[in-house]
């Protein structure tokens, strides 16, 4: 914030009265709309705005923006499958959204990682400016041609003379090329893996829209969360001795990946007698520590 900035206090963006009648989405403009209508998965939502007298006229206004991290594939695919998980739905919500929204479908033309930043571990779209309601005129099925790097889809041409959901599957194929192919499936847990496959495999051929493919995820996510997705093997847990009190050190005996620190294995499990089943599995494992936090979908986390 500029050393001018207090000359007026900081003023949050105005809001209409309870009384006034609901604002409409602005005709015709994306951008606009969801910055009147914010959605959790859109960054760029106004904070307050600065008045500066001592800048030049035409900048004295500053706008505080929401602050994000730049997204960083590499770095995603060192952390952990749920974290993962975490950002592809919150990619295929905002997609939801966009294929429902006020103005029809919005469609990203400029759908690549760097419009997109974390906030607090959610992902969010920095830069609605390239979004765009126009739907492709058509005559027939030809006329309807959605081409990509390797790949091209022929979709229907409707009675109107529109072609049916082309900006909704073009941001799901955007979206599967450019994040579900990296983060889902690599050290997904094993019993969820046909299912993710099936969710690459369909959205990849665009054999499902926007619904289906939300549908899909929130049915691994029921599964995570729930526990359903762990396989039935011998007890383990008998095989250890609790004790209580104990607490835990930053620097541990092993380090394993993908973990939530780099300095020791530090998972995340739905219950102890997983724990118990992955400390077998791994030669150097002698035991476990069970911790008080939780990751988003309730999952315990600990140290090994």
């Amino acid at each position: 914030m500029p050393r001018g900035c207090p000359t007026r206090p900081l003023r949050r963006s105005q809001r209409p009265a309870a009384t006034d009648p609901p604002a409409r989405p602005p005709a015709g403009d994306p951008g606009q709309l969801l910055r009147q209508r914010p959605h959790p998965h859109v960054n760029g939502g106004l904070h307050g705005q600065c008045y500066d007298n001592s800048l030049d006229p035409e900048i004295r206004v500053i706008a505080m923006l929401e602050l994000g991290s730049p997204l960083e594939m590499i770095q995603l695919l060192q952390t952990p499958w749920e974290e993962r998980f975490k950002i592809c739905l919150s990619l295929v919500k905002l997609l939801f959204y966009l294929a429902h929204s006020p103005l029809g479908s919005i469609v990203l033309l400029d759908f690549q990682p760097r419009q997109f930043v974390m906030v607090d571990g959610n992902l969010k779209v920095t830069d609605m400016d390239d979004a765009s309601t126009e739907e492709l005129s058509c005559k027939e099925d030809n006329d309807c041609t959605l081409d990509f790097p390797g790949k091209s889809f022929i979709l229907k041409c409707t009675a109107a003379g529109k072609c049916d959901g082309l900006n909704e599957k073009k941001n799901l194929f955007n979206a599967y090329r450019y994040f579900f192919t990296y983060l889902l499936p690599h050290t997904a847990p094993s019993a969820l893996r046909p299912l993710l496959g099936d969710i690459l495999n369909a959205t990849g051929d665009l054999r499902y829209g926007i619904n289906e493919t939300l549908g899909a995820f929130e049915k691994v996510l029921h599964l995570y969360k729930s526990g359903l997705y762990l396989q039935k093997r011998l007890p383990l847990l008998k095989e250890y001795i609790t004790l209580k009190g104990f607490r835990t050190m930053e620097m541990q005996d092993y380090k394993c990946w993908p973990s939530y620190s780099h300095l020791g294995c530090l998972l995340s499990i739905y219950n102890a007698e997983e724990a118990a089943a992955i400390c077998n599995s791994q030669p150097q494992c002698q035991s476990f520590i069970v911790t008080q936090q939780r990751t988003w979908t309730g999952e315990m986390i600990l140290f090994y």
